[in-house]
Formats: C-alpha cells, sequence, structure tokens
C-alpha cells in the first residue's frame, strides 16, 4: 500500500508538554493548513507522501511548526542532519561563504572546492585517492554505473558491461539509478531496461534467509551471468529501506571475487557514511573497502551535496571537461560540508551512535519480545534502525506501520513515512543522547499499544 497521503484535517490529540516534545494544538496545526494546501495546489501529488507537518524551524534535535508545537526528531531530514539541526558552526561557515561573495564558479578552481576534496581524501582509507563532488546521492550512484562500466570494457572488452545490483535496493530516483534499484515498481515507466543491469537476492537474513555468498553465485548462474561480462557489483552499504546489513563473511567474499576478476566493488553510502552506522564509515563494519563510495546526505548535515570517491585510476578515467556537474564543490555547500566533517571527526559522532544505538537497539528488542508477530524483525546498527511491521509470519503490514508513525506524529515523536513493503525507519540526529532516545522509545511503545488496541 506504498504511496499513502497522510490527512490533512486537523485532529484533535492528547496535549503533550514534556522536556523534549509539545503538542498544544490540533494535528495537523489549523493554522498550517493555508500553506500545506498551497503546496498541495502547486506540487505534484507525489510530494505529499510526508506527515503534514510545516516545519519553521529545527534545532539540535528538535523540530519546531508555527504554531507551538515541538517534535523529537527520528528523521534527522532523511538522514541529512547528523550533527543536528541548525548547527552554529555550519550556519557560520554557511554565512561567512556568503559574504565573501562566492556563490558558485561551475568547474573554475576554488579555494573551498580544493580544501573539500581534500579534506575528503584525506580522512578516508588509503584506497580512497580522488573524489568527484555532485549535488544529489542519485548523480554519484549513476557516476558510479558511468565508471564501472568503462572499467569493464577497458580491462575486458565491450561484453564487460554487467552490473549487479540486489533486490530491495534504493539507489535514486534517475532512470540510471532505478535500474540499479531493487523495486520492480519503481522501474515500471522505463520499459526497455538495460538488460545487462540485473539483481541478486540482498543476504539480509529476514526476508532472504540464505545469507552465504554461494547464494549470490548461485544467482548469478540461474540469470546466466559470467565475470567475464560483470563490470560492476553496487550495494547500499546497509539497505535502506530496512536498515538492513549483509553478514561480514559474505561481504569480504564479495570483495575477493571482484578483485579476483576485475569487478569493480561499489558501496553506496549515501544513508550510512558520517557516522551514522556507528563506524565513520558503514562499510567498516566489513573490513573492506571498497573502489567506490558513494556519499551524500549527512555528509553536509545541510545544504545539498554529494561525493564519490575512489581508487585513482577509476576517477580518472575520464578526460578533461568529460565528467563535470553545473554545482560540482559548489562555496556555500562546501563550507557547510567541512563544517559538518570537522564536527563528526572532533566529536567522534559515530562514537555516540554506537553507544545511544546500542541502548534503542536493547529497546526495540524487548518490543519485538512483546509483539513477535507484529515486529517481525528489528534491523540496523548505530543511529539507524528499521522495524519490519507484519502480522504474522513475514506477511509485511503497511497500513500497521502507517498508523503507528501518524500516532508517534501525534505525541511528539517525528518520523518520516513508512519505507519499503512495511518498515518504520528510526534514524535520529547523531547528537541524540540516551534520554532523548529512551523518551523516543517510550513514545513509539506507546503509539504501537494503542494502534494495536484499536484493532490494527
Amino acid at each position: 500500500m506504498a504511496g499513502r497521503s497522510f490527512s490533512m484535517t486537523p485532529r484533535a490529540v492528547p496535549k503533550v508538554r514534556t522536556k523534549y516534545r509539545r503538542i498544544v494544538t490540533k494535528i495537523p496545526a489549523p493554522s498550517t493548513i493555508p500553506v500545506l494546501k498551497e503546496l498541495r495546489d502547486y506540487e505534484p501529488i507525489s510530494m505529499t507522501g510526508q506527515p503534514p507537518i510545516l516545519w519553521d524551524h529545527a534545532e539540535g534535535v528538535q523540530v519546531y511548526d508555527n504554531a507551538g508545537n515541538m517534535w523529537l526528531d527520528w528523521s534527522s531530514g532523511v538522514l541529512v542532519t547528523g550533527a543536528g539541526h541548525g548547527r552554529k558552526e555550519i550556519i557560520d561557515a554557511i554565512c561567512a561563504q556568503a559574504k565573501k561573495k562566492l556563490l558558485h564558479n561551475y568547474c573554475f578552481p576554488s579555494a573551498e572546492r580544493a580544501k573539500l576534496v581534500h579534506r575528503l581524501v584525506e580522512i578516508s582509507p588509503k584506497k580512497f585517492a580522488k573524489a568527484f563532488l555532485l549535488t544529489t546521492g542519485a548523480e554519484t550512484t549513476e557516476c558510479a554505473i558511468k565508471l564501472m562500466r568503462t572499467h569493464g570494457i577497458k580491462v575486458g572488452g565491450r561484453k564487460k558491461i554487467g552490473i549487479v545490483s540486489f533486490e530491495r535496493a534504493f539507489h535514486g530516483r534517475t532512470m540510471g539509478s532505478q535500474q540499479i534499484g531493487g523495486s520492480a515498481a519503481g522501474k515500471d515507466w522505463i520499459v526497455n531496461l538495460d538488460k545487462d543491469i540485473f539483481q541478486v537476492p540482498f543476504p539480509d537474513g529476514f526476508w532472504n534467509e540464505d545469507t552465504s555468498f554461494d547464494s549470490f553465485l548461485k544467482s548469478l548462474k540461474k540469470q546466466g551471468r559470467s565475470p567475464a561480462n560483470i563490470a560492476g557489483v553496487i550495494l547500499e552499504t546497509y539497505q535502506g529501506h530496512g536498515a538492513s546489513f549483509a553478514p561480514k563473511a559474505y561481504m569480504q567474499k564479495l570483495s575477493k571475487w571482484c578483485a579476483k576478476h576485475k569487478i569493480v566493488l561499489t558501496c553506496d553510502e549515501v544513508q550510512a557514511g558520517f557516522g551514522r552506522t556507528g563506524k565513520l564509515f558503514g562499510f567498516e563494519h566489513y573490513g573492506i573497502v571498497p573502489d567506490l563510495a558513494c556519499f551524500g546526505k549527512g555528509i553536509s548535515s545541510s545544504l545539498p551535496i554529494s561525493a564519490i570517491l575512489g581508487r585513482k585510476d577509476l576517477m580518472d578515467l575520464y578526460p578533461p571537461g568529460s565528467m563535470t556537474s553545473t554545482h560540482t564543490g559548489s562555496p556555500i555547500p562546501a563550507a557547510a560540508t567541512l563544517a559538518n566533517i570537522d564536527i563528526v571527526m572532533k566529536e567522534k559522532l559515530w562514537l555516540n551512535a554506537a553507544k545511544v544505538g546500542a541502548v534503542m537497539e536493547k529497546e526495540f528488542l524487548k518490543l519485538q519480545k512483546r509483539f513477535p508477530s507484529r515486529i517481525g524483525s528489528v534491523q540496523g546498527k548505530g543511529l539507524v534502525f528499521g522495524l519490519h511491521m507484519t502480522n504474522g509470519h513475514k506477511k509485511a503490514d503497511f497500513d500497521l506501520a502507517f498508523r503507528v508513525v501518524e500516532r508517534c506524529i501525534e505525541k511528539g515523536l517525528l518520523m518520516f513515512a513508512p519505507v519499503g513493503a512495511c518498515t518504520i525507519k528510526i534514524c535520529p540526529p547523531l547528537i541524540t543522547n540516551k534520554e532523548q532516545a529512551l523518551d523516543g522509545c517510550k513514545i513509539l511503545e506507546e503509539a504501537l499499544v494503542e494502534v494495536l488496541a484499536e484493532g490494527a
């Protein structure tokens, strides 16, 4: 039942006045309806999938509307604001760059871009020698497709162009990124799909119980694919639609297999990078370093910017002027990103994510034990979790997930709409402390109990 819209009719809900949450109006707030209606009148219907909460400002781990309501944030604005909302250091960097009167410079050199690419390479594994700055995560995965295929042709001829990705994956909404995505519905509009882009099962241990690397090889064989015709493998470090990680042994075998067959391995770190998973980079959980890695979202904790990092031979495949972007390393987003990296590194936010995430995971597992048929699986690491809501054994229950999220909103806990078939995605800012985390866990439990009592 994906694509369900939240109601815009204000509903009376119990008032909330606590340390981290405040609900003082109907939800959505009646005074915000004119703006919400204006958005619905002039934007595509596709933009109406999130709870109708009119963001006015946000600070730290909280989001405010202009009607006096305050939410504890479990969205990070879709995993962007890792360092917290409205960080002074980032605001100051943005303002200082704007006052410098350099707002845009295309691919002409700038000190800001030079400093940022240097910094990215500096904090990354030695294997990553160069960085290419873009605007969105989808741009980086499109670039990865291009580099993987170009390398494949270079080392194996024009038949070595296959791209392997995974079922249930999400890599963006452009044509290329949706083709490597794992949702059939998401690419139905393309019709003429590239026959050399194909998916294999992701070893999440829940939807797919076979987590052996043999399952990868068997899937390739079943589809008539051979390493000689494969240029690259791309996967999310964890699957965004479930916060699902592959087994460490699986990933290590995959990495060795790719190296043996001159196949480029790409980790899509757009949702995972910069501390989110309890490591600076999510692939560190696997004890590997991919050939390419895609970054975005939490890279700046604010403005639109992304990056792809990788081996020198891969990053230098294209001659001058043939792999560029209009807003590559745009000065203001670059300044914001540099400030964010300083925060992440100085405060070691990945350590807080690991510590607080362990507390949250314990609470989620207790809740699952209480409702084993309704929470089919709890997956995630650090400060990103996916709760697969079910109604029986592996029977996805999108309606239950939707109603729980809606009820949490009414109680002052902010999340985005369920993802995939039935998953409640939980991703607080990386500065969230234990007290805040437990407050959110309490509200999630209350919401689930109430919704189930109403007959969900």
